[in-house]
């Protein structure tokens, strides 16, 4: 039985230049028996624009510990949607597996914990004509263990976050918000 109970984790990989591959997924990882595992059997259902699927390596190659995707953005199109369950997914699921065999997930407990991702796919990916597909299975794969290690962690730290409240702002805040 696992102590992992409730985690939570994100991490942001910025794409290569002139691409919409930026990944910025955000993991919840917890027990099958608590609220995590609660919260992704009732994910089993789905939700007009935001599919919920297994992360998969290949054909009957489910990523273990379990994990449930989900997309941050409404998808509108079948290009969207061959990149989320194909590129993305694969991602997604070789970063939980090697998330595994690399130690950051104990493999005693790959049966007693589940997780949640929010997926960012910039929806611009879909009609990109020059899309860089392996600069965004790196983006997705890279951020999700990340992600992963981080939620584990506790990263960052509440110390972490009061240090550097006053030299660290929102990207978007540039401009808006003075220290």
């Amino acid at each position: 039985m696992s102590d992992v109970i409730f985690k939570a984790g994100e991490a942001t990989v910025l794409a290569a230049p002139g691409q919409y591959t930026d990944a910025m997924p955000e993991v919840l990882i917890g027990s099958v028996n608590g609220p995590v595992g609660h919260a992704f059997a009732s994910m089993m259902g789905q939700a007009v624009g935001h599919t919920r699927f297994f992360a998969i390596r290949d054909l009957n190659q489910m990523a273990r510990p379990v994990t449930m995707m989900t997309t941050k953005v409404t998808i509108a199109s079948s290009e969207y949607v061959d990149l989320l369950g194909g590129v993305v997914q694969g991602a997604i699921a070789d970063a939980v597996v090697d998330c595994v065999s690399e130690g950051i997930i104990p493999k005693a407990i790959v049966d007693d914990i589940c997780i949640i991702v929010t997926i960012w796919l910039d929806p611009r990916c879909a009609d990109h004509a020059e899309l860089d597909k392996k600069d965004l299975y790196n983006t997705n794969y890279k951020a999700m263990k990340l992600a992963i290690e981080r939620a584990l962690k506790g990263e960052p730290s509440i110390d972490e976050l009061i240090k550097n409240r006053k030299t660290i702002k929102h990207y978007a805040l540039d401009g808006v918000v003075e220290y």
